[in-house]
């Protein structure tokens, strides 16, 4: 099919690209050591902030549902190591009729608790023509909102009559735009926060649609995505999607990417969701909220788990074979709580 082979030519030769203004500027994340896996977990109740106070043995790590010994621990706090927070305002999928709402939602999220914010945030503006970041990171919520009102949405050139070569369009900009402000994020020190406000990009096929794709188009998605969990995990980046549309959008498609949301670790399984804006959200710790239109309430409850989380880090199973993905899952012995940590991730020998 034209789409899939336009796609997987585009996806492969992303990461090869050097056109991208981060990445010019910016240096490769720092490897980990190839004998350690680092985690960031963030615990918390069915609702309500996270739990403090926990101690290593009330941690359990499995790898690919073997317990594994915590090599490292160590809780971490808000005031210890504040988290730097990037606001993407995704033009391109979310559209014109909600930007208005998006943006008094944001304003009020500034000017809570009289505009002092507790993490530093920059934002960043997605349109047709690419992802446009701040040049600095500010705490003072009143002159991010300022930042905010001086910004004027440019006028869309992508085809917006629902056609398929829409959707192509929007899946190629927002795709590059992770990466490249993935990319600029993973070459600054300390954990990073990356919050989308947006629906998220086309899928292109749904769960349970016969897709014909060639295996050297499945290869290619499926690199691309290694190189996606990659670059967040050596970032310390943890994504989270935020769908400004709520329980507004239409046809149950904000679940359609739950059908992806367990990752794949052969490139015969690759399909368009695995690279799914809350697909990737989820597998690197942090929430796909798509049931509230209150994105106030949701961007406070992102940044929440910046106040509080535990740093673990295990020696996973020798494996010589390149890009073979480990199920990561972490467990923890209080009653009524539950651990969020990255789902997994691939060798790299």
């Amino acid at each position: 099919m034209f789409i899939s082979a336009r796609l997987g030519c585009f996806l492969l030769t992303v990461f090869l690209s050097s056109t991208s203004a981060f990445s010019q500027q910016s240096t490769p994340p720092p490897q980990p050591a190839n004998d350690m896996v680092n985690l960031d977990v963030v615990v918390t109740p069915k609702s309500g902030p996270p739990i403090t106070g926990l101690q290593q043995q009330d941690f359990t790590v499995l790898e690919n549902k073997t317990p594994v010994p915590i090599n490292s621990f160590r809780a971490v706090t808000a005031n210890e190591a504040p988290i730097e927070v990037v606001l993407v305002i995704d033009d391109v999928n979310t559209g014109l009729s909600n930007i208005a709402y998006e943006r008094t939602e944001i304003d009020k999220f500034f000017h809570a608790n009289g505009g002092h914010l507790a993490n530093p945030i920059a934002l960043a503006f997605l349109t047709d023509s690419g992802i446009k970041l701040q040049d600095n990171f500010s705490t003072d919520g009143n002159s991010l909102s300022a930042a905010l009102d001086q910004y004027t949405i440019g006028l869309h050139s992508i085809i917006r009559s629902g056609g398929i070569y829409s959707a192509e369009e929007r899946f190629e900009v927002s795709v590059k735009a992770l990466l490249e402000l993935a990319t600029h994020e993973a070459s600054r020190p300390g954990r990073k926060f990356i919050l989308w406000i947006s629906p998220g990009w086309p899928l292109l096929s749904g769960p349970g649609v016969e897709e014909q794709m060639s295996d050297k188009q499945r290869q290619q998605i499926f690199t691309n995505v290694v190189g996606i969990s990659n670059l967040l995990r050596q970032g310390r980046i943890t994504l989270y999607s935020i769908d400004p549309l709520g329980s507004a959008d239409f046809a149950g498609r904000a679940f359609w990417w739950e059908a992806y949301e367990k990752g794949i670790s052969k490139p015969n399984q690759a399909d368009w969701g695995d690279i799914a804006l809350q697909v990737l959200a989820v597998q690197s710790g942090g929430l796909a909220l798509t049931t509230d239109n209150d994105i106030t309430a949701m961007l406070q409850r992102c940044v929440s788990d910046s106040q509080a989380y535990y740093e673990l880090s295990f020696v996973p199973s020798l494996e010589q074979k390149r890009a073979t993905y480990h199920h990561v899952e972490v467990r923890v012995a209080k009653s009524g709580a539950v651990a969020r940590a990255r789902q997994g991730f691939y060798t790299q020998p």
